[in-house]
């Protein structure tokens, strides 16, 4: 058996208090009120309607979204998280357009649309202030950015706020990937100065499918044209769906974020044996990365099902999820770092308290010990 590897030092994103999620949710339903009347809010319209192309509630929906984040303009969109990033990134850019991405392994998901729109790559590396000093004179004729507002790596340090502001220094257009920081951050990168934002609306409790671009009317008027077919169009019925789920997202994160700053301490406290080590994290969804003594990280992962959690996702922060999340590390994070698969997890309290899921990880940290003798 090998040493038990370290965990990198992590830095989280902050996450809005008990009391500024509860300012999220009634600026939200300001918005909503200030473009639906009582009626509208419990009726809504299907088809690709004469006077805008799409339906007339899918069309609120987006007015009362773009409002809240302060953009010039929304479009609900299919296919989810990345359907958002597709349409965001294919109103933009064309094929062999340059484009400026962290040096990070992005999500599997982004890597692939990255190769089918045949983007030019040009790799920086965020968390260096001096590459990205450097960047005006290593332009050459590159004129966008993307960000991914979560990690890519365990150890990214890179402040949002900071890598938006040295891109549009530098005269970049920047678009943000937000799917998993949208409502888990105070601002998302419109709300810091980027010219686009994607994320998706089905991990945000909404129904399946759906995603969401905010951004300039230059980009989502041209995701509008691009997505003119009645079959692509994001339905009443489905918007109207997502803004009612979306309201209780707010308070019910701020709630999941307190949870997982208890469980840390807890697991660093030694409350679970076997455990050696926890960090908040940043990879995906807010959660704790769990370290293992011993290589039983795939054991307790397949344990924990027995015990009531959840081993394998849905949509990662669907509507679905309800009970703990214990699950492996993300593909972009044993990129970077294959020495955890064997001693690592990522635990996500979902719904549930500190108690119920430190209760499932010490059931199924025995389990797997058991099962391994």
């Amino acid at each position: 058996m090998g040493l038990t590897p370290t965990l990198p030092l992590t830095h989280p994103l902050p996450a809005p208090t008990l009391h500024e999620a509860r300012q999220l949710q009634f600026r939200l339903m300001e918005c909503i009120c200030a473009h639906f009347d009582g009626a509208q809010l419990l009726s809504a319209d299907v088809g690709v309607t004469p006077e805008i192309g799409r339906p007339l509630t899918t069309a609120r929906a987006e007015n009362a979204l773009a409002e809240f984040f302060g953009t010039e303009a929304c479009a609900l969109t299919q296919g989810a998280g990345t359907g958002a990033i597709r349409a965001m990134l294919m109103a933009t850019l064309a094929p062999g357009d340059p484009v400026i991405v962290h040096s990070g392994p992005p999500y599997d998901t982004t890597r692939t649309t990255f190769r089918a729109l045949g983007l030019r790559l040009v790799e920086v590396d965020y968390n260096d202030p001096g590459a990205l000093g450097a960047l005006p004179r290593q332009l050459d004729g590159t004129e966008h950015a993307y960000v991914q507002h979560p990690r890519h790596d365990l150890d990214d340090a890179y402040d949002p706020a900071t890598i938006i502001g040295q891109l549009r220094d530098a005269g970049l257009s920047v678009m943000t990937d937000e799917n998993y920081t949208a409502f888990s951050v105070p601002r998302i990168g419109v709300e810091l100065g980027a010219a686009a934002s994607a994320f998706s609306l089905f991990k945000l409790l909404g129904p399946e499918g759906v995603g969401c671009v905010v951004g300039t009317s230059k980009i989502v008027e041209q995701i509008h044209r691009d997505n003119y077919s009645g079959g692509g169009q994001v339905q009443g019925p489905q918007a109207l769906d997502a803004l009612r789920s979306l309201v209780l997202v707010p308070v019910m994160w701020a709630i999941k974020a307190e949870v997982v700053e208890e469980l840390t301490t807890r697991l660093e406290s030694g409350e679970v044996p076997g455990v050696v080590g926890a960090a908040v994290m940043n990879a995906q969804d807010r959660m704790v990365t769990v370290l293992f003594e011993q290589p039983i990280a795939r054991a307790v992962v397949a344990a924990s099902a027995r015990f009531g959690g959840q081993n394998y996702p849905v949509g990662a922060n669907s509507r679905y999820e309800i009970a703990p999340f214990v699950y492996r590390l993300s593909g972009a994070n044993l990129e970077a770092r294959p020495d955890l698969a064997d001693y690592a997890i990522r635990v996500n309290p979902v719904r549930a308290g500190a108690d119920l899921v430190l209760s499932i990880l010490e059931r199924s940290v025995e389990a797997a010990l058991h099962d391994a003798d």
